[in-house]
């Protein structure tokens, strides 16, 4: 049984359906999509030199990867490689080989500093720290049964705040831009960005064919945008969070968790049936969000770095 690595066809439907099959058995906690995994590939912008890489047994897709640049980071050299595995073909060179062909490609684009999310399983751990990485950060996954769990009633917004969705912003998302890039700039992470390329967002983030415009619940004072919570969908039942940030102004007065709160009562409304977010380790304000509204932690996941000498 020979495994070969090569790079992901767009152009062949039943491929990208492989690697988004793969994705999810891997990876369950994030909606994976063949529209999703399509996008990313097209649509990342030109300076990342995003490649997604597929592992291959005897025709049969059993290994994904996503690498790239992250070419917004003020420091040169920082990137990013994805390894996922289909969990019943592990331990066949799969992941190794995926390695290796990343980093070969990063190297060569000048990268210096390799970034990686590693399930925290003992296995997944040991395999990166045999490659050379060393471990950092680490973050949640977690899940809400929109079914038949209970949400806490929406709360009533303040006076002077209105709800709206980011469909309210179809002719002009710039203000929502301008609050995803300050609420993105004090996120936890290990590289820093420079959010400021408008039409880079308008066809990563605002195009992408998973975000729910309908969803996405905004929280504006005196017109402008000042917290959201958007919101993600498969169109199979399943609804993600993608971010919930709030202008740094407006923080402390629970805006957070009531765009929150409204966008999953909006879902459930809408017959989604399952929820998850995520949250860094360390995201105390966030976790004790999502706690409130029933979520509970479903995985785990470590942030793990190699440096090239």
């Amino acid at each position: 049984m020979t495994v070969l690595v090569r790079d992901l066809r767009p152009d062949v439907p039943a491929d990208v359906e492989a690697f988004a099959r793969v994705r999810h058995l891997a990876l369950p906690f994030i909606l994976w999509t063949p529209a999703g995994v399509l996008h990313h590939l097209l649509h990342t912008h030109p300076d990342a030199r995003s490649r997604s890489l597929v592992a291959e047994e005897d025709g049969e897709t059993i290994g994904t990867a996503q690498v790239g640049l992250v070419h917004d980071s003020p420091e040169p050299g920082q990137a990013y490689l994805n390894v996922y595995v289909h969990p019943e073909r592990l331990r066949r060179g799969a992941g190794g080989l995926l390695v290796r062909t990343a980093e070969e490609y990063l190297a060569a684009e000048g990268a210096t500093r390799l970034f990686a999310w590693v399930l925290d399983e003992p296995g997944n751990r040991a395999f990166a720290e045999r490659h050379g990485y060393e471990r950092r950060r680490s973050a949640y996954f977690l899940r809400l049964d929109l079914a038949n769990g209970t949400l806490p009633p929406p709360p009533s917004p303040p006076a002077g705040v209105e709800l709206r969705t980011a469909a309210d912003y179809a002719d002009d998302p710039r203000p929502l831009f301008a609050l995803d890039a300050e609420t993105m700039a004090d996120e936890p992470g290990d590289v820093d960005v420079e959010f400021t390329d408008y039409e880079a967002w308008l066809a990563e983030t605002w195009r992408h064919p998973l975000l729910d415009h309908g969803l996405t619940t905004v929280a504006v004072v005196d017109g402008r945008p000042v917290a959201f919570s958007s919101a993600f969908t498969d169109g199979r039942g399943r609804y993600s969070t993608a971010m919930t940030g709030t202008a740094r102004a407006y923080r402390g007065r629970g805006l957070a968790r009531l765009v929150k709160t409204a966008s999953l009562h909006r879902a459930r409304a809408a017959g989604y049936t399952e929820a998850f977010t995520g949250n860094d380790t360390d995201n105390a304000p966030m976790l004790a969000v999502n706690k409130r509204l029933g979520y509970e932690i479903c995985g785990t996941e470590v942030r793990y770095v190699r440096e090239l000498g």
